[in-house]
């Protein structure tokens, strides 16, 4: 048995940048990895709508507009509103190369 992979199906693929659309402005950051898109968004200083941060609540519930992310923990949205692209930016992390989410 060979050690190339690190554990995982396929090699991971690298987050390079979030583009995150908030109160009408528009920001794209690098993406610093192990960071959930909602400290990305505090990150980049801006006031990304949050409460509970666990996934409860869905107050910073926003919309995968390009790429993907996977939500560790969902206890608010609906399969539907998954389907549609929401996830829960307090506890998605990204899995595509670049992503853009808005807060709608």
């Amino acid at each position: 048995m060979g050690h190339a992979s690190a554990g995982g199906d396929a090699d991971p693929v690298t987050t390079e940048k979030v583009t995150i659309q908030l109160d009408r402005r528009t920001i794209t950051v690098a993406y610093r990895d192990g960071d959930t898109l909602l400290q990305t968004a505090r990150m980049a200083g801006l006031a990304a709508p949050s409460s509970c941060e666990v996934g409860n609540c869905g107050t910073c519930m926003a919309r995968l507009t390009d790429g993907s992310a996977r939500m560790i923990n969902n206890d608010a949205l609906t399969e539907e509103e998954v389907a549609e692209g929401w996830v829960l930016t307090c506890q998605s992390l990204p899995t595509s190369e670049s992503i853009t989410v808005v807060y709608e």
